[in-house]
């Protein structure tokens, strides 16, 4: 994939919020899970930092392969992050038997230029990886992820 220098191409997680993500994903046996990361947009290079998920419901027509968040509960959520003191910084789902990386499907769906994509995939050991959506046919961009040691 193309580097867009637009994005930062890093993602921070606080102990709490990753542990979240893998714990939510974890639960969802062999449905997908989704929801919404909260914290610190970085902007100009900057890294975004996550401090908080919001747990959202699967709304999709084959949750053991797609994931979907009403649009009324996204907007609440994401106002609901606002109110607590945080920007929105992405949105994660669970792949509970792969892959790694975005499928066509969740580049088809993406529609939020320069948001986090994370996908915590459970074949295996769980991995947490990130993609910034680009908004453009480049598609995504892979991220670092990293997480901080603090709960």
């Amino acid at each position: 994939m193309r580097r867009n220098r637009l994005f930062p191409t890093m993602i921070e997680f606080s102990r709490a919020a990753y542990d979240d993500v893998v714990s939510h994903a974890s639960a969802g046996g062999d449905a997908e899970v989704c929801g919404v990361l909260a914290g610190t947009r970085g902007d100009d290079g900057e890294a975004s930092v996550v401090t908080e998920t919001y747990r959202a419901e699967n709304v999709a027509d084959t949750p053991r392969t797609r994931y979907a968040i009403a649009p009324e509960e996204l907007l609440e959520l994401i106002e609901r992050a606002g109110d607590d003191g945080f920007d929105a910084v992405g949105f994660y789902h669970s792949h509970p038997t792969g892959p790694t990386r975005p499928s066509e499907t969740d580049a088809a769906r993406a529609t939020w230029p320069g948001y986090s994509y994370v996908i915590c995939a459970l074949d295996g050991s769980p991995f947490v990886g990130s993609w910034r959506w680009c908004g453009d046919e480049s598609g995504f961009e892979q991220e670092t992820v990293a997480v901080r040691g603090e709960r």
